[in-house]
């Protein structure tokens, strides 16, 4: 247990040291972990042996889903159901325009220009077609935004666009089998209980120092997760479903959302992106920097593409649209795991998976800095801004 404890210390260290360094920099935490992840597996390989890390260890693994797991629900769970009925055509609208344009040239340009397989194609254009919502909803609860009609309609719009994604990668990938059949027959049942469920369970015996709240999720989670895998599908696949069903009983409930984050960002996501980190090649990065510089330009140009004309169309203002556009042109946590889950089923090189990545975590710096800096929307700040947002915006990236 002695390399077990060591170990953990290690990782803890690192979750520790770039949690100090987002606070310092001023950038998400997510990012800064891949960041760290990528930078000590290379200087641990160097200096001490790369065994050390141990991202292959079991139990790493399976802290490392869990996070990716539970942070995919969480999202799923921040969906305002009300404001989503009452948008519900701006959102799909904007939504879609956002995962197809990228998914759809992003795959053309990874097949045509840089000769990658089609399997590994079609996986670039589902990472890069994603929207990044831990962005997005950090940026919206910095600046007081996720309370007005505009910060929900976008957040909507996220959710739709991941939600492309999430069926995309379960369609592309996932081979249709008789489990498949029976894994969605389980899907609808239980999303279809969970909703009247949930709040009655949690009625009568919730609200109790045994936190059995979290246990319930939890079992929902792993058992939706135990079944997509017996499937041969991805365990956060299930996940972004059960957050949006229950997005109306859990998303609602602050307090519990708050515990969830508190386990989730404090210590599981960690794993996970410090995990995903690791498997960033720099050496492939520097030897071929064309690749990841040609598919960051395609994801940010065709999601400009996409979305803008799709916001115009519904009378958005111009400052407006463009901010709309360029959050959405975010990518981090679904992207990432799109390319993790590449990588570990051999559907992409890790030199792809290099460049997907760094194209990830670029995209989730450049459009928000320009946002901000150029076309924020002031006249819907309504004062101040919300100071306890500031405060928790590390913790939500």
């Amino acid at each position: 247990m002695t390399m077990t404890w060591t170990m953990a210390a290690l990782w803890l260290g690192l979750a520790l040291l770039a949690t100090l360094l987002s606070i310092w920099l001023r950038m998400a935490t997510a990012l800064s972990e891949i960041v760290v992840g990528t930078i000590a597996q290379l200087a641990i390989g160097a200096f001490i042996g790369g065994t050390l890390l141990g991202t292959g260890e079991s139990w790493i693994k399976f802290l490392s889903g869990t996070g990716a797991i539970v942070l995919t629900f969480l999202a799923g769970a921040e969906l305002d159901p009300q404001v989503f009925r009452q948008k519900w055509k701006e959102a799909t609208v904007v939504g879609l325009a956002s995962f197809f344009a990228p998914f759809l040239v992003c795959t053309g340009v990874a097949y045509y220009f840089l000769d990658w397989t089609p399997r590994a194609s079609w996986l670039a254009g589902v990472a890069l077609s994603t929207t990044s919502v831990a962005v997005v909803y950090a940026v919206m609860l910095e600046f007081g935004l996720n309370n007005t009609d505009y910060g929900k309609t976008l957040l909507a719009s996220c959710f739709v666009t991941d939600l492309g994604t999430v069926i995309a990668l379960g369609l592309i990938f996932a081979p249709f089998t008789m489990r498949t059949l029976i894994f969605f027959g389980a899907a609808v049942v239980v999303f279809s209980i969970l909703p009247w469920l949930t709040p009655r369970f949690f009625k009568r015996y919730g609200n109790r120092p045994s936190e059995l709240e979290t246990k319930y999720l939890l079992l929902i989670l792993f058992g939706m997760g135990a079944l997509a895998s017996w499937a041969d599908s991805e365990a956060v696949l299930p996940a972004y479903l059960t957050g949006m069903v229950l997005a109306g009983t859990v998303g609602k409930d602050h307090m519990l959302i708050r515990r969830l984050r508190t386990l989730t960002f404090g210590f599981l996501t960690p794993f996970y992106f410090i995990r995903a980190g690791s498997y960033v090649s720099l050496p492939a990065l520097i030897a071929a920097p064309a690749s990841f510089v040609i598919l960051l330009v395609v994801k940010i140009a065709s999601k400009l593409a996409g979305v803008y004309p799709a916001t115009r169309l519904y009378k958005a203002p111009r400052v407006e649209a463009m901010y709309t556009t360029l959050l959405m042109s975010t990518g981090l946590t679904f992207g990432s795991i799109s390319a993790l889950f590449g990588l570990t089923n051999g559907i992409i090189t890790q030199a792809q998976y290099s460049y997907l990545v760094a194209t990830v975590i670029f995209s989730a710096v450049l459009p928000t800095m320009v946002a901000n800096a150029f076309y924020l929307p002031r006249h819907l700040l309504g004062g101040a801004v919300n100071k306890t947002s500031v405060a928790t915006e590390g913790v939500t990236e």
